[in-house]
C-alpha cells in the first residue's frame, strides 16, 4: 500500500475525507480563530474552513488550540492538519509552510481623539507632528513607525488595542496604531475617540499590504491546491465576504493578492 510519502503532493485530503474530520490549529485570537463563550469554535478562519472542507468532502472540523508561536511547529509535528488562525503570509513563514492565497488583506489605521485634532492620517504625519505614539506588543506597526522616522524608544508599547484605546482616551498618547479591523471594532465602544481611514504603511519605501491565509505542511500541495480552488470560487461569488462580515471584515479587506506575491516571489 502507498504511504503518504509515495503520493506526489501528499494524500492528506483523501485521508481527511475517509476520517470525516479536519483538525484546525487556532490561537484563541478574536476575530481570527477562537472558542466562543458557548464553547463553540468560531472566527473568520474556522468558519471559512468549515465551508471549504465541506465542499471538499470533509464534513467536520475540530479545533486544536495552541499559542500563536506554536502554530507552525504544531503543524510540522502533525498535531493538526491546517493552521486556521488568519496567519499573515510573509517570506519567513513561507520558508516553513505553504499557504493558501490570502482570504483577507489588512491595512493599518489609527485610534485618535474625536475629530482627529492633529490630523494624523499615516506614520509620516505622526513623525512630522511629533505626536505621542503607541502600539501593541509585538505588532508589525512598531517597524512601520520606525521606518517612517519615529524613534523606537519613544513608542509606548501597550498589551493590545483595548489598552491603546484607554491610553488615547486618557490623553497619555495622541495616537494608537493597529490593524484597520481591530481599530474599527474597538472604537465602537468609545465616545471620545474615532478610527482614521485605513491606509498602507511603507516598507522599504513602498506601500505595503498584509494578507492572511491558511498554512499547510510543505508536502501537502494537493490539499492546498484543492483548498485554493474552493477559496477562489467563494471570492468570485461574493460568499467569502458574507462569511467574514460577522467578524468585522468589510469590502476593504477583500483581496486578489496571491500567496506567491506575499511570500516575496
Amino acid at each position: 500500500m502507498a504511504t503518504a510519502s509515495d503520493v506526489r503532493g501528499g494524500d492528506l485530503l483523501d485521508r481527511l475525507r475517509a476520517q470525516g474530520v479536519a483538525r484546525l490549529g487556532i490561537a484563541g485570537e478574536i476575530p481570527f480563530g477562537y472558542i466562543d463563550r458557548n464553547g463553540e469554535l468560531t472566527g473568520e478562519a474556522p468558519e471559512l474552513a468549515k465551508v471549504i472542507f465541506k465542499r471538499l468532502g470533509v464534513d467536520r472540523v475540530q479545533p486544536v488550540p495552541t499559542e500563536f508561536g506554536s502554530l507552525i511547529p504544531g503543524l510540522a509535528s502533525q498535531q493538526f492538519d491546517v493552521v486556521a488562525a488568519g496567519m499573515y503570509i510573509n517570506p519567513e513563514r513561507c520558508e516553513q509552510v505553504i499557504f493558501s492565497d490570502p482570504d483577507y488583506q489588512m491595512l493599518d489605521a489609527f485610534i485618535v481623539r474625536k475629530g482627529n485634532p492633529l490630523g494624523l492620517r499615516d506614520y509620516k504625519d505622526v513623525v512630522e507632528k511629533k505626536a505621542k505614539f503607541a502600539t501593541g506588543t509585538g505588532y508589525a506597526e512598531i517597524g512601520y513607525a520606525v521606518e517612517a522616522g519615529f524613534e523606537e524608544s519613544d513608542i509606548l508599547i501597550v498589551p493590545d488595542q483595548v489598552a491603546g484605546l484607554n491610553a488615547v482616551e486618557a490623553g497619555r498618547v495622541d495616537v494608537f496604531a493597529g490593524t484597520a479591523l481591530t481599530v474599527r471594532e474597538v472604537v465602537k465602544k468609545s465616545s471620545k475617540t474615532e478610527a482614521t481611514e485605513a491606509f498602507q504603511p511603507l516598507v522599504d519605501g513602498k506601500p505595503h499590504t498584509d494578507g492572511g491565509g491558511f498554512a499547510f505542511r510543505p508536502n501537502e500541495t494537493n490539499l492546498r491546491d484543492a483548498f485554493n480552488a474552493e477559496l477562489h470560487k467563494l471570492k468570485k461569488s461574493g460568499e467569502l465576504l458574507r462569511i467574514l462580515k460577522p467578524f468585522g471584515f468589510t469590502e476593504d479587506e477583500m483581496t486578489d493578492l496571491t500567496a506567491k506575491e506575499l511570500c516575496g516571489g
